[in-house]
This record gives structure tokens, C-alpha cells and sequence, in this order.
């Protein structure tokens, strides 16, 4: 959050001002005194900056910008405090909840879906900071406005052509992937503000059965590719895992005996690459859990249908995870 100080940038009078008031205070020690549309400058553009970064910034986060303005810019510290920025970070603090303010009522939806409008004279509708909505952790794109030029009509047809051409035998994909990326911001609005169970939501949407495009949402959700992702943190894990089941499979038991007759396989290939040992703790993972992995775990004999054309003994078992 602190980045977002590095990348504001003033107004042309406010830069003069501070680059004269750092100087000044590194010469005499003097802090710099602000006119009340100096400092609303700074204020408004820092919350911009923030909403850029989260729209809703945690008090930490707050006052990591209000810590980094005053080191930036020391002629802005305030004189008898402890730390310098602690005026800073409630002015900022409000300015944010200002701010939002503003993008709701101009229609911004990430935040409109927070604003409850219950009063006197609407007395049905939903109070406010009731069911609030925010984006988690990794979520970049949280409640995107529609597209420009779309509404809910045009993107509800667009939706419906989805539907069509995913019960087709020979799927235009291309044309699937350009509906699913323009329809995106429908989707999330169902999601959040709708809340729609998640049968419903894939009976909606049956391209997201398709691992093409679950990987593509996730993608267009966190900005993060959902496989790279996953295989760099299995692999990351990978070491530790393995040596767990390895001591459960030392064991007795059905389970320890499911995972040794796994571990044996796995330890008899001739060649072991990155893929059989993620598919030997893929697979171990479900059975240490007591977990029904048939749903999940497709498993795929090499022997019966390689060997017909590589013409070699194979003993193992490849498993594949149905994304």
C-alpha cells in the first residue's frame, strides 16, 4: 500500500509547496503549514491512489500511507506527536469513507453494493453496512461495472448464446471464450449481489464446467494463472507431503496400506520426473484424509492403451486431476 504514495502525484502548487517545505525543514526544522485546499489535495489524491490499490484499506494499510507521506515529506510532520502521521492517518481515514461515498453515488458497483438505502421514506430497503461485500484477499476484480455500451439485457442474450453453443457437438471455443470475457461483469453481479447457490450459477453458466474457463475466470478474478499457481505451490509443498505419507504408509492399516501399494508403484518407475511425483501426492493426499477421491481423481492405466502403440511394458498408473 505504501507504493501507492510513490506513484501519486500532486497538484503543480502542492509539489512547489513541498519541495520548499522539505528544504525548509532540513535547513530550520520547520514543519509546513498547509491551507485547507492544500491539504484537501493531498487527501483526495491519496484516497484515489488507495482505492486504486483496495478499495477498502485496513487501518494498518492506512496508516502505512500516512507513515510513508511524512517520511517523503518530513515538513509534513506533526509537532508534538509520537509518531509524526497520526493526524495524517485519521484525515485519510475519513477522506477514504468520503471517497467511497462518491463512487456509490455515481454508480461505481464495487462499493454501491455496500451502500444500504433504508430511511423514512424507503423503509423496505436495505439498511446500511448490512451483508457488506468485499473483495477477499486475492480477488483483483471484485464487482466490475458492465461493459461499456452493454446493459443486463444485452449481456443476458449474450449469456444465452453461451448456453447454445456449449450443448453443441463442435463447440466454437473461440467464440465461447469472447462471450465468457464480455459477460464477466454479469456474472460477478450474480455472484455477489445476487446470491446465487452454485448449482445454479454453473446451470447458468455451463462454459464453467469447461476447464478452459475455469482457468480463464480465475484468471480474470485474481490476475494470477490458476495452473502455474497451483503447480508452484504443489511442487513447493511437495517435499513435505511426500515425506508424511511416507511415515503414515510405514504404518498398519487400510490406509497405510493404500499408500504403500502407492508409494511401491511409484518407487518402481525406471524414470521419475515433476509430474509422476505431483500425481503420487496428488493421489496420496485423498486417501491420508479418508477422503472419497472418485469424484475428483481420474485415474488412467497406461498399460491398456499407451502400450498398443509405444509397445512397452508399463506398470504404473498415471493420475490425472480433473480440473
Amino acid at each position: 500500500m505504501a507504493g501507492c504514495l510513490s506513484s501519486a502525484s500532486f497538484s503543480y502548487e502542492v509539489e512547489l509547496i513541498l519541495v520548499e517545505g522539505n528544504l525548509n525543514h532540513e535547513r530550520t526544522g520547520k514543519t509546513l503549514k498547509l491551507s485547507r485546499g492544500q491539504k484537501h489535495d493531498i487527501l483526495e489524491t491519496l484516497a484515489s491512489k488507495m482505492h486504486s490499490f483496495k478499495a477498502y484499506p485496513s487501518d494498518k494499510d492506512i496508516s502505512v500511507v500516512a507513515e510513508a507521506l511524512v517520511t517523503t515529506h518530513p515538513c509534513l510532520k506533526e509537532p508534538g506527536t509520537q509518531t509524526g502521521w497520526y493526524g495524517w492517518k485519521n484525515s485519510l481515514k475519513f477522506k477514504m469513507g468520503n471517497f467511497c461515498t462518491k463512487l456509490s453515488r455515481a454508480g461505481y458497483s464495487e462499493v454501491a453494493v455496500n451502500s444500504g438505502k433504508r430511511s423514512r421514506n424507503n423503509p423496505d430497503k436495505q439498511s446500511p453496512h448490512t451483508d457488506i461485500k468485499r473483495p477477499k484477499r486475492a480477488e483483483v476484480n471484485f464487482l466490475p461495472n458492465f461493459p461499456k455500451g452493454e446493459d443486463g439485457s444485452s449481456l443476458e442474450r449474450q449469456r444465452l448464446q453461451i448456453v447454445d453453443e456449449v450443448i453443441r457437438t463442435d463447440k466454437n471455443l473461440p467464440l465461447i471464450a469472447k462471450l465468457m470475457q464480455t459477460t464477466f461483469s454479469l456474472r460477478r453481479k450474480e455472484v455477489i449481489n445476487d446470491d446465487l447457490p452454485v448449482g445454479e450459477i454453473l446451470e447458468r453458466w455451463p462454459a464453467l464446467k469447461m476447464e478452459s474457463q475455469i482457468c480463464a475466470e480465475f484468471h480474470r478474478i485474481t490476475n494470477i494463472n490458476l495452473k502455474n499457481h497451483f503447480y508452484s505451490e504443489l511442487d513447493r509443498h511437495v517435499p513435505r507431503l511426500q515425506s508424511l505419507f511416507r511415515k503414515k504408509a510405514a504404518r498398519t492399516g487400510k490406509v497405510s496400506e493404500v499408500l504403500d501399494q502407492l508409494f511401491n508403484t511409484y518407487d518402481r518407475q525406471e524414470q521419475v520426473d515433476v509430474n509422476v511425483l505431483r500425481a503420487a501426492v496428488l493421489r496420496a493426499l485423498p486417501t491420508y484424509l479418508h477422503e472419497d477421491d472418485s469424484g475428483f481423481l481420474k485415474l488412467w492405466d497406461v498399460s491398456q492403451h499407451i502400450i498398443k502403440t509405444c509397445n512397452e511394458s508399463v506398470e504404473h498408473v498415471i493420475y490425472f486431476i480433473c480440473f
